[in-house]
């Protein structure tokens, strides 16, 4: 059921009392607060076990919202805005003086985008300012990508939830640090390094670390409770089975074209061969395997190009060191 006029209504209204407010988003549901208001801002933290030091993503109404909340636009930067939003683009700028520094794990730069969903936007429009809304589940796990993953995760924590369906895309926003005199990818998402590349008129890098703190980039992340184990495609089967012989209820995600292959494990998952499917299903498949009680999952990569590189990342850091900090 998608959430009503008065539902949206009654949600900005929890928002300007200082409370959270779960919503869907285009990319996965978001648990949101008044991102001008420092306390309501630390109940996001509190919520979800999340590091303060951990930087949240605003999200504004549109475009031309952008001047409000940073202190510079440079030309690329109003490029991919005017191009991608609303989208799953966030762009890392300058912080603005509006932005109080708990927003931003303290640092002076602001991760804003503008959310392509017809809820979310109707609730930033009511609200009228921007919300800040990191993924709406504990920190480290699952992102949810309905509104009943946000009610089994978080319960009455959240204040209101405002169901919008199944997320689209799946998977996060792609996020991009524009602060400097070249683009940079620091963490892929659901607008593709090919779709940059061809807005920008070059190819945008992708470096495996950065100065610039940004939500994603702890090892373990996007984590389910079953233990993620990544393989060669073509040896998936050959492990999963192992696996179990020693005793394990294993969850398999099946390459496309392992599809026909029989695999003896405790839960299997056909991967979609579409990229689009695959990350639109990606959290959904992890939580499935979990409430099946797997302890191990086994999946491959697939290739970092187009939305499989949002997919490879989730899945690497799926299967990183479980030490939160």
């Amino acid at each position: 059921m998608t959430a009503s006029t008065h539902d949206i209504e009654n949600a900005a209204g929890v928002l300007h009392a200082g409370g959270l407010v779960a919503l869907p988003t285009e990319t996965v549901y978001g648990l949101g607060a008044n991102a001008e208001d420092p306390a309501a801002i630390a109940r996001i933290f509190q919520v979800k076990g999340r590091p303060p030091s951990h930087p949240l993503i605003v999200h504004i109404a549109g475009a031309e919202q952008l001047d409000d909340w940073v202190e510079e636009v440079p030309p690329a930067a109003r490029l991919l805005a005017e191009h991608f939003w609303p989208g799953p683009l966030t762009l890392v700028l300058r912080r603005g003086s509006r932005v109080p520094l708990e927003a931003t794990g303290g640092l002076e730069t602001l991760a804003v985008r503008v959310p392509d969903h017809p809820v979310a936007l109707a609730l930033l429009n009511a609200f009228g300012g921007g919300v800040t809304a990191p993924s709406a589940n504990r920190f480290g796990s699952v992102s949810p990508t309905t509104a009943d993953h946000v009610r089994a995760e978080l319960g009455d924590a959240v204040d209101f939830v405002l169901d919008g369906g199944a997320c689209e895309v799946g998977v996060e926003s792609t996020i991009v640090d524009a602060t400097g005199e070249t683009p940079a990818i620091l963490r892929p998402g659901g607008v593709t390094r090919e779709d940059l590349d061809a807005v920008l008129g070059h190819p945008v890098e992708v470096p495996s670390t950065s100065h610039v703190r940004v939500p994603g980039q702890h090892p373990s992340h996007y984590a389910p409770r079953a233990r993620v184990v990544l393989v060669e495609p073509e040896k998936v089967v050959a492990e999963a089975e192992l696996a179990h012989e020693q005793g394990h209820h294993v969850g398999v995600f099946l390459p496309a074209p392992f599809a026909d292959v029989p695999v003896k494990a405790h839960a299997v998952v056909a991967v979609p061969a579409s990229m689009t499917a695959y990350a639109r299903g990606l959290y959904g498949f992890l939580r499935e395997l979990d409430e099946q009680g797997c302890d191990l999952i086994v999946a491959s990569l697939p290739e970092d190009e187009g939305l499989g590189l949002a997919i490879a990342n989730r899945l690497r850091r799926a299967a990183g060191p479980r030490t939160i900090v």
